[in-house]
């Protein structure tokens, strides 16, 4: 009998299902880790980028559209050319055909917006109309400007009349047109249907307008409209514009159809044919901004002028305003790009900690089979590839579902840095446990081999790499304190300097942390107790590996108060901001009239009003007869003394400016409180000073200050209210305290004749762009990512040794151990690395803080450019954000063990407790 030969076909169990199906519950919270990680990745790139593009779109859409349009203008053609050449020159055939011919010019990325562009025919000499019926404020006759700009029907409608029109072909000797006028423009120039203005002429009569419509603007804010506000508003004009004395006239504009544009060349206003083209602001992207510039500059002043010349005119000009917003922001965004990149560098390496303590966790809790595998001849590089398989397994898909929830919350950014990011920590996660398994098991080992944090020895190795990351700490702390984060955005080395502090004071104290646990096991052994001696031993018997939840705890911890601190900081910048602008919490004011007698018991009485200092300010009040005016403010000696206490400008007490008090004849000298500025240039000498009403007081400087409450410039001199005359000292100004003041009745019982400014309002209006609140939002972002890790660290850490604890608190309950012991007993026992993590988050956090301060910029987030420049103001350590994470990791972790205890008292110590525990 023949056997037939089979191959020997080796029956083994999937790895990877196998490992699976064994922890599920570790798998899913690796997938969980992952996949909110990945999305926090992949979120960050796309919030920035959404907050750049919109920073830009408001720095552009914020600006008066004459500053933002680009515009192109040629001259009327030459006299000395055949008149049909001229008239054929403002056709509205002609202009627009150069107008498809600049727009063919034109670079991407800059896109004209063609709703909002327009082009056409004006007179850049207004003339003066003889109707007596035009209102005349001082004899003066009115003046118009004769627009005859295309797309009057898409961007107006009819409120009254007809849409003028050219009834035949219009040229130079054309006697009368017809045009239309804005409502407002009919209103104040007493305009109607019908009515008819008379243009002198050039060499001819003069050219008859009719009115046959008022129109409406569309959008009225729009490039069409506001570019040139004239055309739909009016404007009262004076001769001499520095003369407020000056005589005024009206001027308006009024709106010929384009086929009336000959009709210009007959009159003395000397037409040109313009192109406006106004950028469309939904194509401004931030990815662009280098090219859109390089587009503007050829449009403007390069190749793309000298194409759009050759196709017009040779004498095309262009201006435009757009490149000096585009600056402003450039400013801005170099300002705010290295606060945002130290916040992404502290949640970034604090998630990467907390990755790689996962992977270490798992190493650890596997360690037994692991080192067993390696005894039965299991190859490294083999385990390796097996460890990578099951990590990825369940990594890649929650990587990619963390990536899909960032996209489809952020929509409307590029997709790589989103791609990159989310790749980058689905790499990490899945090559931490495979590398960490690595290392430890790269020789064969007893697996019951102790490491104790007390007994094992740092190697050679990380000696070497801890020095070398010092050194580079070293570095980046000294570079951010010389350069600072506005010295650029290209030196990440700057933005990580707040996390390597963190990380080298996380390396410095697991060093350490082995010294007091064993100092303090000989003491504590003597000790009557059991409980506080066997907690000192577990938490000195703990494994070696136990440092990377101390590092990522304790860089959570610095990462956190200094990113605390720095939102702390900016809110501190606005509220001095806004503190030296108003004075006080609120400002009540007049700049022309004194106030009424009874206002500052009217405002007294409003809910939230605490205090009320009256002040009389003299803005221009000239010091030794000179030319240089210098406000003056006369105050009430106590209560602007307390006013400035409070505040902080400029304290001084009120003996200071009551000196004096009681001499009131002529020659009275009054004690002041002058400026740095206004110190120097008068010195300590008694000296002169002409108030508003022509009556004169002499003061002398006894205290120099750099600011005070009433006037936010620089320059002031404060003197008693009491030594000026009756109407100097008449108040001006009531400077309000009380933060919940009531802005709407404040508001009322100030009436409509003086101005009420809120500080609150002041400070609310610093928060100009979007990228400094986007900034604000990101870094606030990643200071509660920051925390959250750290409880996530915490959280890892417990668990972990949750079942060694169980079966610890059984064995010793069999001994008579009650439960009131155990629960203080896995206290005690976890208290020594929580208490160091907290300690030395509160000491880095506030070593980081010091040493960087010097080099944080904080005004580019927290003011806007319009903003007044001011001192830089120093960041400090917010005492908030300092202990209550420390606090809260302390109470977790006394929760955690509390909750371990009670578990474990629940169940019974025979299930903990049988036959062949090898734990």
């Amino acid at each position: 009998m023949v056997i037939p030969f089979r191959r020997a076909t080796r029956a083994a169990a999937p790895w990877v299902r196998t490992r699976l199906r064994s922890a599920p519950g570790a798998a899913l919270a690796l997938a969980l880790l992952v996949a909110v990680t990945a999305s926090l990745a992949a979120a960050f790139p796309r919030a920035l980028e959404r907050y750049e593009d919109a920073g830009l779109r408001h720095s552009v859409e914020q600006v008066p559209h004459f500053r933002s349009v680009v515009t192109l203008s040629a001259p009327t053609p030459l006299p000395n050319l055949p008149q049909e050449q001229r008239e054929q020159a403002l056709r509205p055939a002609t202009v627009k055909r150069y107008y498809d011919s600049i727009l063919g010019t034109v670079r991407r990325p800059f896109v004209p917006d063609p709703g909002q562009s327009s082009y056409g025919v004006v007179t850049s000499v207004n003339q003066a109309v003889p109707e007596p019926w035009l209102p005349r404020p001082s004899g003066l006759p009115a003046r118009v400007a004769l627009v005859a700009q295309a797309g009057l029907a898409d961007h107006a409608r009819l409120s009254e009349g007809r849409p003028p029109r050219a009834s035949a072909t219009i040229t130079a000797a054309t006697p009368e047109v017809e045009a239309a006028v804005t409502a407002e423009t009919a209103k104040s120039l007493r305009i109607k249907v019908g009515s008819v203005l008379h243009v002198p002429g050039a060499g001819r009569d003069a050219l008859a307008v009719r009115i046959t419509g008022i129109v409406e603007p569309r959008h009225r804010e729009g490039a069409y409209w506001a570019t040139d506000t004239l055309l739909r508003t009016p404007v009262l004009m004076r001769v001499a514009p520095v003369d407020p004395e000056s005589p005024r006239y009206w001027l308006g504009a009024l709106l010929l159809p384009p086929e009336a544009a000959p009709a210009l060349l007959g009159t003395e206003g000397r037409p040109y044919r313009y192109w406006r083209l106004a950028p469309d602001p939904h194509t401004l992207r931030h990815r662009d901004l280098g090219a859109f510039q390089s587009a503007l500059a050829a449009l403007v002043s390069g190749p793309g002028l000298q194409q759009i010349r050759t196709a017009t005119d040779p004498l095309t000009d262009a201006d435009t305003g757009l490149d000096d917003v585009l600056t402003t922001y450039t400013r801005l965004h170099a300002g705010v790009l290295p606060l945002v990149a130290v916040a992404a560098f502290g949640g970034g390496t604090v998630a990467a900690v907390v990755l790689a303590l996962a992977g270490g966790l798992a190493a650890d809790r596997r360690r037994t089979e692991l080192a067993l595998l390696r005894a039965r001849g299991a190859s490294l590089p083999g385990l390796a590839a097996r460890l990578l398989a099951e990590t990825a397994v369940v990594a890649v898909p929650a990587g990619a579902l963390g990536l899909a929830v960032a996209m489809r919350a952020l929509p409307g950014a590029r997709a790589l840095p989103a791609v990159l990011a989310a790749l980058a920590v689905t790499v990490f996660a899945c090559a931490a446990l495979p590398l960490r398994a690595a290392a430890a098991h790269r020789l064969v080992r007893i697996p019951a081999l102790r490491e104790d944090v007390t007994s094992v020895r740092p190697s050679r190795r990380r000696t070497v790499a801890e020095l070398t990351l010092v050194a580079v700490a070293v570095g980046a702390v000294v570079t951010l304190r010389r350069q600072g984060t506005s010295g650029g955005s290209g030196d990440q080395l700057i933005s990580a300097a707040p996390v390597l502090v963190g990380v080298i004071a996380a390396l410095l104290l697991v060093r350490l942390y082995p010294l007091p646990l064993r100092g303090l096991a000989g003491p504590a052994g003597r000790l009557r107790g059991v409980v506080g001696h066997l907690a000192l031993a577990r938490a000195g018997r703990g494994s070696a590996s136990a440092v990377l939840p101390l590092l990522a705890l304790l860089t959570a911890l610095t990462t956190a108060s200094f990113g605390g601190s720095v939102l702390a900081g900016i809110g501190a910048t606005r509220d001095h901001a806004a503190l030296l602008t108003v004075g006080a919490d609120a400002r009540v004011e007049s700049t022309v009239d004194p106030l009424p007698a009874k206002l500052a018991d009217r405002v007294r009485r409003v809910p939230g009003v605490r205090d009320v200092a009256a002040v009389s300010i003299a803005y221009r009040a000239k010091p030794d007869d000179g030319r240089q005016a210098v406000p003056v403010v006369g105050v009430d000696p106590g209560g602007y003394a307390e006013l400035t206490r409070r505040t902080g400008l400029g304290a001084f007490s009120e003996a200071a400016i009551e000196k004096g008090r009681g001499d009131s004849g002529a020659g009275a000298v009054l004690p002041a409180v002058a400026s740095p500025r206004v110190a120097d240039a008068h010195g300590s000498s008694p000296f002169p000073v002409t108030m508003e009403d022509g009556s004169s007081v002499t003061v002398r400087i006894v205290l120099v200050r750099d600011a005070t409450p009433a006037v936010p410039g620089a320059d002031f001199l404060v003197v008693d209210r009491a030594g000026l005359g009756a109407t100097p000292a008449k108040p001006t100004t009531l400077l309000v305290t009380g933060p919940e003041a009531d802005g709407r009745a404040l508001r009322q019982a100030a009436g409509g004749e003086v101005s009420v400014r809120l500080r609150a309002d002041e400070r609310a209006r610093y928060i100009d762009s979007p990228l400094q609140s986007g900034a604000e939002h990101l870094y606030t972002a990643a200071v509660a990512a920051g925390a959250g890790y750290a409880v996530l660290t915490l959280l890892l850490s417990l668990l972990r040794a949750a079942p060694e604890r169980v079966a610890l608190l059984a064995r010793l309950r069999t001994m008579g151990l009650t439960r009131a012991q155990g629960r203080r007993l896995l206290v005690l026992e976890s208290l020594p690395q929580a208490a160091l993590a907290a300690a030395g988050g509160v000491l880095t956090g506030w070593c980081a803080i010091r040493l960087l301060a010097p080099g944080m910029d904080l005004t580019a987030v927290a003011l806007p450019p319009s903003a007044a420049p001011l001192e830089q103001i120093p960041l400090y350590p917010d005492p908030w954000s300092l202990t209550v994470p420390t606090l809260s990791v302390v109470a977790l972790t006394v929760s955690i063990a509390g909750v371990q205890a009670w578990w474990a008292g629940r169940r019974g110590a025979v299930r903990e407790l049988r036959a062949g525990d090898t734990r």
